[in-house]
């Protein structure tokens, strides 16, 4: 473990225990919990969630991509979020990856294909409608989700990764939520994302792995239809216009939403916090943005 990530995942951990104290989960919600997806007990299990009302149903799927800058977070963290994704109707799949500098990148983007793949073989087991498949990423997870949809769509892109995508899969719509979809080196040595590219990537963020993971540059007309959120007071919120500009440009269908104002701030990733009003709000739109591509 580095430096940066012993701080990130202290300072994240701390917070987000505080953000979940006390919580439990839904008695409408049916749960599977721990199922393994790769070969690692540790870094490669999943649960589906899906609505107790709508047992025996095949349900349209919703494959959430945690953040935490590449760095931290597992399924545990995002369970209450996507239990409440999956009281709207959708069977969820969260999942757990492989985190740098453990491994480095694109390892999570690996484990993320390996989960679409076991979607599509188990969607029998688990009532999940591989016709109508969702994704829901956030912060790093928003970049993760942003890379995989243009590797799904651009195959001069897929050609820079050492895996092959599931055939026949296509996402009808993506949620992308206080992602990051620019990458570069900041100008001073030693910042947080410096720190966090050296950790993250083989060559430590050369120029050119900074280009490959700028999804900005990858994006096509192809890519799939998508729900840009960000908030007033997020540290990345300069980042979802871009993308939602770009999508605009290439004639792709997009929404963009800007929550929170002055008398009621909106901080990064606020849809994850049950106990704030707004996401329900948010989580709502996003999710009838999915219905409509039902």
């Amino acid at each position: 473990m580095s430096i940066i990530s012993h701080m990130i995942r202290k300072s994240f951990g701390d917070g987000d225990k505080v953000r979940d104290a006390g919580l439990t989960a839904p008695d409408d919600v049916e749960r599977h919990v721990d199922l393994l997806y790769g070969t690692s007990l540790k870094w490669q299990m999943l649960d589906v969630y899906r609505p107790k009302e709508k047992a025996g149903e095949k349900l349209p799927v919703i494959v959430s991509v945690h953040g935490g800058a590449w760095e931290y977070g597992d399924k545990e963290l995002y369970q209450f979020y996507c239990m409440s994704l999956a009281q709207r109707g959708f069977a969820v799949v969260n999942f757990t990856y492989r985190l740098a500098p453990e491994f480095k990148y694109p390892a999570g983007l690996e484990d993320t294909n390996l989960v679409f793949r076991w979607v599509l073989k188990n969607a029998a087991e688990y009532g999940l409608d591989t016709d109508r498949i969702f994704a829901v990423g956030d912060s790093a997870g928003g970049h993760m989700l942003s890379a995989y949809a243009c590797i799904l769509t651009n195959p001069e892109y897929a050609k820079l990764y050492p895996f092959t995508t599931p055939e026949g899969l296509s996402l009808k719509a993506v949620g992308l939520n206080c992602g990051k979809f620019v990458m570069e080196r900041d100008k001073k040595l030693i910042t947080q994302m410096n720190l966090v590219l050296r950790d993250l990537m083989p060559h430590h963020g050369t120029p050119e792995e900074c280009y490959m993971l700028t999804t900005l540059n990858h994006v096509t007309k192809d890519f799939p239809p998508a729900f840009i959120v960000t908030a007033n007071e997020d540290f990345l919120k300069d980042q979802a216009p871009l993308m939602a500009e770009k999508l605009t440009e290439l004639g792709v269908e997009n929404e963009y939403r800007l929550y929170g104002d002055e008398e009621h701030p909106l901080q990064h990733v606020f849809f994850c916090n049950m106990r704030e009003p707004m996401a329900a709000v948010c989580n709502e739109e996003e999710c009838e943005f999915f219905r409509k591509h039902c």
